[in-house]
């Protein structure tokens, strides 16, 4: 089998390209990055996703993101939105998947592997920039010119097979290749249960998503329900 590393988050998104790289017949190396993110249980999240779907070797390396912060997913300063905002939100992190893939490259170089996976999406995307094709794209580039490997002239290619699917697409794609929703943390305020807030933008495209594609949404999430308000009889 081809080796390949797949960044792996914890989320829907990530654990389906997971199970897209194994189906492909890549031997997948699971790196999963402590960044500092304030839903530390999608690291746990991560870890099941890996154990639970088969991976060569899974690797958590940290790079500590949030000590210059200027996000509201490191640092706890800033809330995390819970209705949908126009532009880029504060929930980007700034260069975080420059910084994972430019990680993944440095293991992929080591490992003499010469694919990585990522789950970037530029169709239920929340705006962020480094989820676009063209980001991809450029960082391919960029791999190829700044490396041992590349230099070479063997080259490494940056899969990103989710980038232009909806999400109910992407949960289609995983479920037929059994991936098991239920061990998957997307929410950006998930609680150390790993039980989401609803109301966040990962939380509303999760949901959308699996009504979309007609599946039952396996998501656990805390509290109840909040109904609307009553009209005032007076």
């Amino acid at each position: 089998m081809t080796k390949a590393v797949v960044l792996l988050s914890g989320g829907l998104d990530s654990a389906t390209v997971l199970a897209m790289a194994r189906a492909s017949g890549y031997l997948p190396y699971a790196l999963i990055i402590d960044y500092g993110q304030r839903h530390r249980a999608e690291l746990r999240a991560a870890e099941r996703v890996a154990d639970t779907l088969g991976v060569a070797e899974r690797k958590v390396v940290r790079i500590d993101l949030a000590a210059i912060g200027g996000s509201a997913l490191t640092d706890t300063g800033i809330p995390v939105p819970e209705q949908p905002s126009e532009g880029i939100p504060v929930t980007y992190v700034p260069a975080r998947n420059t910084v994972f893939l430019a990680v993944a490259l440095g293991w992929a170089e080591v490992l003499d592997a010469r694919d990585i996976f990522i789950g970037v999406n530029a169709v239920d995307y929340s705006g962020y920039p480094d989820c676009r094709p063209d980001f991809v794209f450029a960082f391919e580039r960029l791999a190829n010119l700044a490396t041992k490997v590349g230099v070479a002239g063997e080259g490494f290619h940056i899969h990103a097979p989710l980038v232009r699917l909806s999400k109910a697409e992407i949960i289609e794609r995983g479920s037929a290749l059994g991936v098991d929703y239920a061990l998957t943390v997307s929410c950006y305020q998930a609680d150390e249960e790993g039980r989401a807030c609803r109301v966040c933008d990962a939380c509303r495209l999760r949901a959308q998503g699996f009504a979309e594609a007609g599946w039952p949404d396996p998501t656990r999430y805390r509290g109840a329900v909040r109904e609307p308000s009553p009209p005032d009889p007076t």
